[in-house]
């Protein structure tokens, strides 16, 4: 039995099975067949040969998922399937041998990535966080026992959690053009009213909550003109960036921007940007750094740590790059790498003297 043949028994099964293929992927899935169906009508070898493409594309991928999502058991059904399927055939008449239950090659798990390079998981659970309550007065953790838990990377009990995350990202300078910087502080200053305060992800709460003990600032959602601004900024950066980070080129499904201020006693601890299942799919981060001028904050360092596993949460070895922000600069680095913002010393606490980012992600 062909391996396409022991995956159609459960196909069905399969791709309605929301851990293995979201809603937006099956409507892309079915977007994608009516318009091979539609381009190929008055050719029906062409739109037999697209859909075979499609088709084996998209098994691809729910196999491995499904063997992720549910481990040895599916493929124990499958193997199974096959077997009893097998069992009704006949032997190959010129080999004398029946067909084979052996377990298919792409049933197997992919090996997890080598260290350093973090394995991207497929549905991790989310880090437990505390109820909100106000800031504390000492002030953000120190380097060496900042602290997230493993079970935020880890997407199912089956995941090898890479033993060491090491810092990396690229720095560009002078990224937008003079006239567009004084535009987006402009824009920033008149909509002070409209920001709203940061939040985290809850694993209790379907939405997001405030936790002055794990991040504080504010944040403006609508960026208008200027999230299309910097997005094809870094559309035209995106290969070399990408390339020296060694990561691999990806399709930019979605994109989230925000513009944060980060004022007097501002902060946010050690936690990555894609370890809790409604942000999974974030692959790149960028943060945009400007702010009025003269500068008149100091403190508000992006540290990037170098984090190893220590039974089940991820710790800074106490070494980090250390970003200072530097006006109209950005930093790109994988979702995946631990971080930190220091706290914000801002003597004037006036929002117009904040330390703006206009930070983000990408999706794939």
């Amino acid at each position: 039995m062909t391996p396409k043949q022991i995956l159609d028994s459960f196909s069905e099964t399969l791709i309605q099975d929301e851990r293995i293929l979201s809603a937006p992927e099956r409507a892309l899935i079915a977007n994608l067949l009516h318009h091979a169906k539609s381009a190929s009508s008055a050719n029906p070898e062409l739109q037999e040969s697209v859909r075979r493409v499609i088709a084996s594309a998209i098994g691809e991928t729910v196999a491995q998922r499904a063997f992720s999502v549910l481990g040895s058991s599916i493929v124990e059904r499958l193997v199974e399937s096959g077997a009893i399927a097998e069992a009704t055939k006949p032997s190959d008449p010129q080999s004398g041998v029946a067909g084979s239950t052996a377990r298919p090659a792409w049933l197997m798990p992919t090996p997890p990535a080598p260290s350093p390079g973090p394995q991207t998981p497929s549905s991790p659970k989310k880090a437990p966080l505390e109820a909100p309550k106000p800031p504390s007065p000492s002030g953000p953790q120190t380097p060496s026992i900042v602290r997230e838990t493993a079970a935020s990377h880890a997407k199912t009990t089956t995941a090898v959690l890479p033993e060491r995350l090491a810092a990396q990202c690229v720095v560009l300078d002078e990224f937008l053009a003079p006239q567009e910087l004084a535009e987006l502080t402009q824009f920033t200053l008149n909509r002070e009213a409209e920001f709203e305060t940061s939040e985290v992800i809850s694993p209790t709460e379907e939405n997001g909550i405030v936790n002055y003990d794990h991040r504080r600032s504010r944040v403006l959602m609508g960026l208008g003109k200027h999230q299309d601004l910097i997005l094809d900024r870094i559309k035209s950066v995106l290969p070399d960036v990408l390339e020296k980070l060694g990561m691999e080129k990806f399709a930019i499904r979605d994109v989230e921007a925000q513009i944060t201020a980060s004022n007097d006693g501002d902060f946010f601890h050690f936690h990555n940007d894609n370890g809790n299942a409604p942000v999974s799919s974030r692959q790149l981060t960028f943060v945009y750094f400007f702010h009025r001028e003269p500068k008149q904050f100091e403190g508000g360092e992006l540290r990037i740590h170098d984090a190893r596993l220590h039974g089940d949460a991820y710790v800074s070895e106490g070494s980090y790059q250390t970003i200072m922000p530097q006006q109209n600069q950005i930093v790109f680095f994988p979702c995946e790498l631990m971080h930190e913002i220091t706290a914000v010393d801002c003597p004037s606490k006036a929002f117009a003297d904040s330390r703006f980012t206009l930070n983000g992600w990408l999706r794939h």
